[in-house]
This record gives structure tokens, sequence and C-alpha cells, in this order.
């Protein structure tokens, strides 16, 4: 139902809608935290052919130090300039607003590189290829009035600019990658502004390319990278109480729609029982946000796309919204709940069934502990209980099945593991799975020397899902010299049958049932010294 806003209007759903907006507009502005500044003096670099980049080069150089590198022609085919013409025919750039470093060579000479700090790229394809290109790089394409428009935004990078740091990023949470393997890829495959790169088992973001759109913190499966501006908790109280204002006008129908959109591109009118709710970024919400307006009283949550967005933005948004839709409809709630469009192809978003009871608790700065709080309120007051819900293939919840004939319990699961999912056994030789923790970032099963784990998605509302249940155990073995438990009966049976062949150990099997410290005095004896291995009953 599209309604004008009107204020007279006879309606007590707009009446209600009004009520929410008023009071986000009534709520203090977002404030970074903390800001990234950058400096430029104006020195420019244009590049492109002699026709369009001398005339734009000249123009430019009336306020700033231009050089230019010519992509067509060499410079002596022209009138001498007041400031440096070059010619490039291969050319490399990296960087941003006041520290782009470029390299460039002429056939027949040396290479030779600069810094600068604005580039305006006229060539044929852009040099930095990116969705979102760095702030004071332009590559405005083939249309005169974009290529002017662009060179009248140079004039006005000189100085000193910050924007606001768009992401918290917690090291000790990352599942990227254990000793060299790769898990979680998500944040690194999603940005738009190529702002994030692996490092070893880590990922490293660089500040001064990050664009702010928080689609890394939506697809992070552990927390480890959030969004700040705002954060989590300032977005919780915010939807808390445009929520809170919609129940108080007293509309006894349908809840309300929470629509999720880029605060510069707001909906063109109000519509009865949808909450505009404006964010910096749409990419920036996710699955525990949505959750939460869910268990908060809204009846569905949809996101309005401004249109432009990287493509991969809207794909990682429709892959949550299909594993938000699964708990939901696994819950027993008839829906749909979640809505994706744009303004191309508008959908009247309706509500879905939600709790009978809103839920009191406040957005955690953890992202987990957040879905954990949104899942178990949902859980709770659900039509239906079940102990567990399939998942779509790439969720970030679930089992691991764990082949026992395969698996020797050699452990380099647990120590891959980056969120205290797998353990050890406490005493006796076991694997040991808290379904809880679980990120499904496959690294257990890339680890694994046997390729005896394999991810099963799903959403557990079993009791045990926060308890460590066996996986898999064995009995010990102990060394057949001093009887100390070393390792397990499972992994010294299979460490037999695979090197009784190997030149190393043929003929000394026996070490193969030594713990260390008896395998190295075993090695140490001279080959002639009797020995006597004491048998142990049985």
């Amino acid at each position: 139902m599209n309604v004008p806003f009107q204020e007279g209007a006879d309606c007590p759903e707009l009446h209600a809608t009004l009520a929410a907006v008023r009071a986000l507009e009534n709520l203090p502005p977002t404030q970074a935290v903390d800001a990234v500044a950058y400096r430029s003096n104006g020195k420019t670099l244009v590049i492109g052919p002699a026709a369009q980049a001398l005339p734009l080069a000249d123009y430019l150089a009336q306020a700033l130090f231009v050089t230019v590198l010519l992509r067509d022609e060499t410079p002596a085919a022209f009138d001498p300039r007041a400031y440096a013409v070059l010619q490039a025919d291969a050319i490399a750039l990296t960087g941003w607003l006041g520290a782009f470093a470029v390299r460039w060579q002429a056939t027949g000479e040396a290479a030779r590189q600069d810094s600068f700090d604005l580039v305006l790229d006229l060539d044929r394809a852009p040099l930095i290829a990116t969705h979102q290109p760095p702030n004071g790089y332009f590559a405005p394409g083939a249309d005169p009035l974009a290529r002017r428009a662009a060179a009248d935004a140079l004039l006005d990078m000189v100085g000193e600019f910050e924007k606001p740091k768009y992401f918290l990023y917690k090291e000790r949470l990352c599942a990227h990658g254990r000793n060299t393997l790769v898990g979680c890829n998500a944040c690194v495959d999603i940005c738009s502004a190529g702002a994030i790169t692996g490092a070893g088992d880590l990922v490293k973001i660089n500040p001064y390319l990050c664009a702010g759109c928080g689609a890394c913190g939506t697809v992070c499966p552990t927390g480890a990278l959030s969004y700040a501006y705002p954060t989590p908790g300032q977005m919780g109280r915010r939807m808390k109480t445009a929520l809170r204002a919609y129940r108080e006008a007293g509309v006894p129908a349908a809840p309300p729609v929470v629509l999720f959109h880029d605060a510069g591109r707001p909906p063109a009118q109000l519509e009865a029982g949808i909450i505009p709710f404006p964010v910096h970024h749409t990419a920036s919400t996710g699955l525990d946000l949505w959750l939460t307006a869910l268990a908060y009283g809204a009846g569905s949550v949809a996101v309005l796309l401004a249109g432009g967005e990287a493509p991969q933005y809207g794909e990682a948004l429709a892959r949550q919204m299909a594993i938000g839709q699964a708990i939901m409809a696994g819950l027993g709630y008839a829906g749909p709940h979640f809505w994706l469009f744009d303004p191309a192809n508008p959908a009247q978003p309706v509500p879905g069934q939600g709790p009978d009871q809103v839920a009191t608790f406040d957005v955690a700065a953890a992202k987990r502990d957040t879905l954990e709080y949104a899942l178990d309120h949902l859980q709770r007051h659900a039509p239906v209980q079940p102990e567990t819900v399939v998942l779509p293939p790439g969720a970030s919840f679930g089992a691991i099945a764990v082949n026992r004939d395969a698996c020797s319990l050699c452990m380099a699961c647990v120590g891959a593991c980056p969120a205290s999912a797998l353990l050890g056994g406490d005493t006796l030789p076991q694997l040991r799975f808290v379904e809880k923790n679980c990120v499904q970032c496959g690294l257990c099963a890339n680890t694994c020397p046997e390729d005896a784990i394999a991810l099963v998605p799903r959403m557990s509302f079993a009791a045990t899902r926060n308890t460590p249940v066996v996986m898999h155990g064995s009995e010990p073995f102990h060394c057949i010299c001093c009887n100390k438990p070393f390792g397990t009966l499972q992994m010294i049976e299979t460490m037999l049958a695979k090197l009784s062949q190997h030149a190393a150990f043929a003929g000394n099997l026996d070490r193969m049932k030594m713990c260390g410290d008896c395998r190295v005095i075993d090695m140490m004896r001279p080959q002639d010294e009797m020995k006597v291995i004491p048998l142990r009953r049985g």
C-alpha cells in the first residue's frame, strides 16, 4: 500500500510510522570514534591521449602542480608547457589521496617512478579497476562533461581531509587461515575497494582505501570485522527506539516493516506500516541486525538498494536473507520475513509473523552474542520447536561430520579451529565439538590429513549446542618401553600401516610404538648392543 505522506491522513499505520520516523530524527547523530586523515598538496598526475589530456592539464595547471603522461604521442609533437609532459607506454599505479605511487616506462628508456597526491586517468581502461576507486583518483570515461566535472572536483582536493574509520578488526577472532591454509575469505572476496588482502593467517585492511560500505562485517562469520559507523550497539538502540515508538502509537494491526536504505537515497514517499531506517550503506546490515529487528517487534525486514552498488553486495545480502528465512521458516513463523529490492524492481514488502513477545536485550558489541540473543528469543516464542534447522550451503552456523574410520585423532583440526569449536579430550584421546561456536569456516576440513571432516550447515536449538560433544574417541596407546601414554591405538596402527615399507623405518617398526624420549634413546644406542624390551602383561 503506497501512501503519500499527509499529516492529517486518517491512517493509524501512517501515524505510527511517522512517530517512528520522528523518534529516529530526535536521536543524536552517529559520531565516528576514530578518523582517517589525508593530506594533499595538489601534486596532480594526468594520464591519457594527448588530445584529451593536454587541454584538461592546461586547465588544472592554473591551480595545481601538474605532470602529464601521454599514451599516444611524444612530448616533442606539442608546444612546450609550463608543466612536465612525458611519454609512457607502460604505467603501474597504486595508492590513494595524497599517496599515489606511479611507475612508468617509455620504449627504449629506463623505468621511472614518482609520487602524486591526485590522479586524473583519461586512458581507455582505468589503471585502478576496483568498483569503488580510492579517494583522489578519477577515471571519468569518455564523456566530456564527466571529464570536466572530474577536473573541477580535483581543484577542490587540496588541503587536509578526514573520514571515519569505518571498521573494527579483532585479530583473535579471525578465521581467515591457519598454518598457511585459507579458511574464510569472505571479507577479501566482497570488498569492492580492494582494501582487504590476505596476510598469512589474518587479513590486512587498508583504512585509506576502505570506502565504508560495511559489507566485510556483514559477511564475517565470527565478528572479527565489524562496522563502526555506527557501531552495532548504536544500531540496536536506534532500532529499538523506532519500533517502540511505533508500538506506543497504538496500532492494533500487523507489525511494521523495517526498511533499511542508504541515508542519501531515502524512499520517494512515506508508506504506512514501513519504517524507513537510514544507514550509511545498505551493505553494512546483516543477519544479526535483521533477526534482532524481528525480535524487537518488526514483522519483516527490507533492504532497498540504491542502484550502482557492486554486484557482490546484492548477492551477499540475498544469501544472508536465504539463511534468515530458512531459520524463521524452520521455527514455524509464517513469512516471508526478508525482502531485497531496488528502485527498478520495487516489491511491496509485507510483514511476516513474529514472536508474540517483544525482546528487551541490547545489541552486543560481539556479533555472535547478538545472534545468540536474537535466536534464543525467536526460538523460545516460536510456533515450532525443532532441535535443528537445515541451512543453505555457506551458512556460518552448523556442525561437522567425522568419518571415524578415517580419523586418526591427530588433533590437527583442533589446532586449526579459530573458534574453539573443536576440542581435545581432558584425559582421554577424544575429539569433542561445541556446535554453538562453529562458524563453518572449513579450516578443520582443509587441515585434516585424512579428509575425515565434512561441514554440515544447520542451526541447532538442542540443549547440547553449547556443550562439548564427543565426535570420536580411541583407546590410548602406551609406550612399549616405559608404558607412558603418548598417542591413540588407532593413530599408531595407521602409522604402522603407512610406514611399514618406508626405508627409514623398515626393520625398526618398534620405534613407532615408543614415546619420543624412548625413541631417541633407542636411536642413540649402538647397533650391536643387545636390547631388552620389557613385555607388559596383557
